[in-house]
């Protein structure tokens, strides 16, 4: 863990440079608005180590798999997000020298990211190796109005220098990703153009055939005063821009506003897209710096007028939740079902920009019960889109008759992962999609998507698990062999307790449904039957497997057992791991890790807070009390999962400190990989861990029922919930709980199992000592 951010309710804040560190920084201070995205680059040079980053979303690049011994169900291509053209830079240069970080002094140095309106700030002095000292003052924006718009405002004041300052934006094609198998460019030059008001870059992604045209304008002014005049123009084949500039004496400050649309093929038809990328470009700049501030500042206003949570008495946790809800805010606008969001989002290359199971597990209910919006709906729709490729996907593994395994890392929905120990044994991931239409349906009431959509999701999947599992005659009972659970530090294991429970909740919810769609949706159930030809007799099956499933457990303990052997291994706690060896993923060997009894993240603790109806607590509190200790928390998923199950036992000390290192996993850099990217579909972990930890939302029997916790060192905790096409706000302090419905039919609800009738603004204020045990 390191603290080198200044604490702050609505600003992330580094108040020196930190060239050793500029990775980390970079993907800190990194901006996006759902359609594309940077990492917090430098717009100036910069000749030292930095990862330049801009993407696109939905644009991606078949990279050629790179693997040592080939296996069959290998994706030939792993697919990435490609790293774009930079559409940022802004060269500054004086008569005879180059403004670049890495070789100027660094006399003062702040960086400013205000979450709350969605600005990058950077102040700065420099001094040149001649002497001259500059000053800079630069906003960023990443339009959240126009999501095709980034604008930059990048002021120089002269100190001591005198003469010209050119300043020479660009837009340059000429990129790498680091991360591709053959260090091969993604990008071919369609056309770069330069005149005296716009210049733009025409690309096309190699082998997938995407296009992107990135046109800029912008405007100068020297002091307040616009100037104009002929731009010496930068044409070259992979870069585009212009050279504009000022003579300055001290105190003189000159400014540019540079004005970039980036508009790609899938959202406009190739053979216009120069033309809508130049005229966007253009309007930007008719429409000036001011208004497109304000636009996206209300945006922004919105986004956290519905989002936001207000924890007073503790910064260092309001900062963190803010931040996580700021990240996930910019990765994703729901707009649109041919979008997810990667582990990464537009912060970093790892992963290669593709989906996981994360975004079932923690975007899914984030959105779900955050946004009154249905942005939910198009991410269970994104999954439902791919199911042909799912079924494609398990065909090429070996199952049949319409059986589908969704891809453990995707764009597109092609499996792109060729790990084998992931890649065929992580088939957990097909029921948490099951889970997410369950849970849509819970929440919002709305079993329309189920009869449209999500059934064939389920009947596919559990054709996937009737096909998987196997009888064994020792036991007598259903198995599942050679899989690797959440917990992804065991491989190739039998009867993982998590795989197997979650293959029978998603037969069951398979079952239900199937049964309530051909008794309220009799057509659709027809429908679904011809194009599935879907049997009742398989269910047939579906039950049997059900009924006799083995689940590995411990009565003596009191636990299920995480999987066969797992009590065979050496049962130390984190404890006994010396500090300078965490984390273990960066200093043991892998055989180490597998033989070790250490978890990256709990399976079993998964399961009892996926399907947390079926289990009482004191059973979750065993289990807690065995695993947690063995968990080294090495998944960004870990420690928000584990704070809400601590919350749920009554150890609210420890959920608070599981709930700090969830929130700030990436400000405080806790598993020293900042550098790669932030955590973007973890971090609604955090939102959950307060809503479904501290304030103990759950829903009954169709009730929604609080029973709520406080940290000691917070005085209260406020935030939104969306539950039924209605909106709820409770604010949590130690002596009462505040509910209120703000939008909405009125609401029955349950807090500490006491009924409450709410009505629209008249609140139920509920006296009481908060019940931390």
């Amino acid at each position: 863990m390191k603290k080198f951010l200044k604490t702050d309710e609505w600003n992330v804040i580094e108040e020196s440079f930190h060239a050793d560190n500029l990775r980390a920084f970079e993907s800190i201070f990194s901006l996006g608005n759902g359609r594309l995205g940077q990492r917090g680059n430098f717009e100036e040079t910069y000749s030292s180590d930095t990862l330049q980053g801009s993407y696109l979303a939905g644009i991606s690049f078949l990279d050629k798999t790179r693997v040592g011994w080939w296996k069959n169900g290998y994706p030939n291509y792993f697919t990435r997000i490609p790293n774009a053209p930079n559409w940022s830079g802004i060269i500054v240069r004086l008569i005879d020298e180059e403004l670049d970080l890495a070789l100027w002094d660094v006399d003062s140095f702040e960086r400013r990211l205000d979450m709350k309106e969605g600005i990058s700030y950077r102040d700065f002095q420099v001094t040149s190796p001649k002497g001259h000292k500059l000053k800079v003052h630069v906003e960023h924006i990443t339009s959240m109005a126009n999501q095709n718009l980034c604008i930059i405002k990048y002021s120089v004041t002269s100190v001591n220098y005198e003469g010209k300052i050119s300043l020479v934006p660009y837009i340059n094609g000429d990129v790498k990703h680091e991360t591709s198998n053959f260090n091969e460019k993604m990008w071919n030059i369609l056309r770069a153009e330069t005149t005296s008001e716009y210049a733009y870059l025409w690309t096309q992604t190699r082998h997938e055939d995407s296009q992107v045209c990135s046109c800029m304008t912008y405007q100068l002014f020297k002091n307040s005063k616009e100037i104009t005049g002929n731009p010496i123009k930068i044409e070259k084949e992979k870069m585009t821009g212009f050279s504009i500039g000022a003579d300055v004496k001290p105190g003189e400050r000159v400014t540019l506003i540079k004005y970039t649309a980036v508009l790609s093929s899938l959202y406009y038809d190739r053979q216009l897209l120069v033309d809508e990328a130049v005229s966007e470009s253009k309007k930007a700049k008719a429409i000036g710096w001011d208004a497109l501030v304000n636009e996206h500042k209300k945006v922004w206003e919105d986004i956290w007028n519905e989002t936001d949570v207000i924890i007073d008495g503790d910064p260092e946790a309001q900062q963190g939740i803010r931040f996580n809800i700021f990240q996930l805010n910019q990765t994703y606008r729901g707009d649109d079902p041919r979008l997810n969001i990667g582990s990464k989002g537009f912060t970093g290359e790892k992963y290669g920009g593709n989906t996981y199971w994360n975004t079932e597990l923690c975007c899914v209910p984030f959105f779900l019960l955050s946004n009154p919006k249905d942005v939910a709906r198009n991410l269970l729709l994104y999954r439902y889109n791919h199911l042909p490729k799912a079924i494609e996907n398990a065909k090429k593994l070996g199952f049949s008759g319409g059986a589908a395994l969704y891809p453990m890392v995707t764009i597109n929905g092609d499996e792109c992962h060729n790990e084998w120990e992931i890649t065929f044994e992580e088939i957990h991931r097909n029921s948490i999609i099951a889970y997410a239409i369950m849970l849509y349906t819970t929440m919002t009431g709305n079993k329309e998507y189920v009869a449209h959509y999500g059934l064939e999701v389920l009947i596919a999947i559990s054709r996937f698990w009737s096909q998987r599992v196997s009888f064994s005659q020792p036991k007598q009972k259903y198995v599942i062999l050679g899989v690797t659970g959440p917990n992804e530090y065991e491989n190739n294991v039998d009867n993982n307790w998590y795989t197997n429970y979650s293959c029978i909740q998603c037969l069951n919810v398979t079952l239900e449904y199937l049964e309530m769609i051909a008794l309220e949706y009799p057509d659709e159930y027809a429908r679904i039957r011809r194009k599935t030809s879907f049997d009742k007799e398989e269910t047939y099956r579906w039950k049997e497997i059900i009924d006799n499933m083995y689940m590995p457990e411990d009565k003596e303990l009191g636990i299920f057992v995480q999987h066969d052997g797992y009590l065979d291994k050496e049962l130390k706690t984190v404890q006994d791991i010396p500090t300078n060896e965490r984390p273990i993923n960066q200093h043991w060997s892998w055989d180490r890790i597998l033989r070790s009894c250490y978890i990256k993240q709990s399976d079993v603790l998964l399961g009892l807070y996926l399907y947390y109806t079926n289990f009482d607590k004191e059973f979750i509190r065993r289990n807690f009390d065995f695993y947690e200790p063995r968990t080294v928390h090495e998944s960004s998923l870990s420690p928000y999962l584990h704070s809400i199950l601590a919350s749920r036992v009554g150890y609210v000390d420890k959920a608070y400190n599981l709930f700090l290192h969830a929130i700030r996993l990436d400000l405080d850099d806790y598993n020293n990989e900042l550098e790669q990217g932030l955590h973007i579909t973890s971090m609604a972990g955090g939102w959950l861990a307060i809503v479904r930890g501290f304030a103990g939302m759950q829903v009954l029997e169709g009730l929604m029922s609080f029973s709520p916790t406080i940290p000691q060192k917070w005085n209260s905790y406020t935030f939104k919930i969306n539950f039924r096409e209605r909106t709820l706000q409770l604010c949590i302090n130690k002596r009462n709980i505040e509910v209120r419905l703000i939008k909405g039919q009125s609401l029955k609800i349950k807090v500490y199992e006491k009924e409450y009738i709410l009505e629209e603004n008249n609140p139920a204020i509920i006296s009481t000592i908060i019940k931390n045990q």
